[in-house]
C-alpha cells in the first residue's frame, strides 16, 4: 500500500518517528507521501524524510490555513523550493472557510498561484478543500479558461458522486480517501461505492482522521489497511484488489518508480 498523505514528520511523532516507520513497513504500508505545509515545518519534513528516502517522497506548498500576513513570503518560500526540483507534488494547497475568511482573498491567490506552478513543472497537486468547494471551483473555472494543465488528488474528499464528476470535468483528478470511510454514517462511505477504483487514492492524513477501531488515538500510516478494508467491503471486493489497484494510481499520478 501506499500512503498518499501522512504528516508522520509532525511533532505528535517526536518520540516514536522511527518505530511509525517500523510499524507503517510491517502493516504493508511500503511507501508514503508527506505533504507540505508552510516554512515553519518544512525543515522537519525533509530531514525525517531523509531518514527513509526509499520508502519516503515530500511535496511542498504552502496550507491554506498558513495564508496570512507573510503569504508573500510564503509564496516566495515555495517557489524556491520549486526551483530546486525532486519534488512529487505540489501541495498540500487549496481552499478553507471553515475557521475565517479573514486572508479569503489571498487563499484564492495562493491557491490559484500554485496550481499554475504545477501545471509549468508539471506535477500533480494535492488539493485541501475545507467548506470550500464552490471557492475552489470558481478558480479551476479560471484556470480551465486560461488553458491550464491540471491533475492531482482532492485530499480526504467527503463530496457527493455528482461532485466527484465535476472534478473529474477539470482533468485527472483522483480522490483520497481516509479514516472517515471508516465512521459510522459518513456519507463518502456512499459516494465510495459509485467511484472507480481507478479514482481512488489511499490516505491517513495522520495523525488525524483516525479510523476505526482506533478513532480518538494518534493516526499513523500502519492503519492504513483499515481503511483499505473498509473500501474493499463497501465495493464488494478483496482488500487486495483494493491495496493493489490505489498502488497502481498513486504510482502513476504521483510517477512513483
Amino acid at each position: 500500500m501506499i500512503d498518499t498523505h501522512t504528516h508522520l514528520y509532525d511533532e505528535a511523532f517526536k518520540d516514536d518517528f522511527e518505530d511509525a516507520l517500523d510499524r507503517a513497513a510491517s502493516a504493508g504500508v511500503e511507501h508514503m507521501i508527506f505533504p507540505g505545509i508552510d516554512s515553519s515545518v518544512h525543515w522537519r519534513m525533509m530531514e525525517c524524510a531523509s531518514a527513509a528516502p526509499d520508502m519516503i517522497s515530500t511535496a511542498t506548498g504552502l496550507h491554506p490555513t498558513s495564508v496570512g500576513d507573510n503569504w508573500k513570503q510564503e509564496l516566495d518560500f515555495v517557489e524556491k523550493r520549486l526551483a530546486e526540483g525532486g519534488w512529487t507534488a505540489i501541495g498540500e494547497i487549496g481552499i478553507d472557510r471553515h475557521w475565517s475568511d479573514t486572508y479569503i482573498r489571498e487563499q484564492t491567490e495562493v491557491f490559484r498561484q500554485q496550481m499554475i506552478w504545477a501545471s509549468e513543472a508539471s506535477l500533480p497537486v494535492i488539493i485541501h478543500v475545507r467548506d470550500a468547494l464552490d471557492t475552489v471551483f470558481e478558480v479551476l473555472d479560471s484556470l480551465a479558461g486560461a488553458g491550464i494543465s491540471m491533475r492531482g488528488v482532492f485530499h480526504a474528499f467527503s463530496g457527493s458522486i455528482e461532485t466527484f464528476r465535476r472534478i473529474k470535468t477539470y482533468g485527472d483528478f483522483k480522490t483520497g480517501i481516509g479514516g472517515v470511510v471508516t465512521y459510522r454514517n459518513a456519507g463518502i462511505a456512499r459516494t465510495v461505492q459509485d467511484i472507480p477504483m481507478s479514482d481512488i487514492l489511499l490516505e491517513t492524513d495522520s495523525p488525524w482522521l483516525t479510523p476505526v477501531p482506533y478513532r480518538g488515538r494518534r493516526n499513523e500510516p500502519a492503519y492504513l489497511g483499515y481503511i483499505a478494508g473498509q473500501i474493499a467491503g463497501l465495493k464488494g471486493i478483496s482488500s487486495a484488489e483494493v491495496e493493489s489497484a490505489t498502488t497502481a494510481n498513486a504510482k502513476e499520478l504521483f510517477n512513483l518508480k
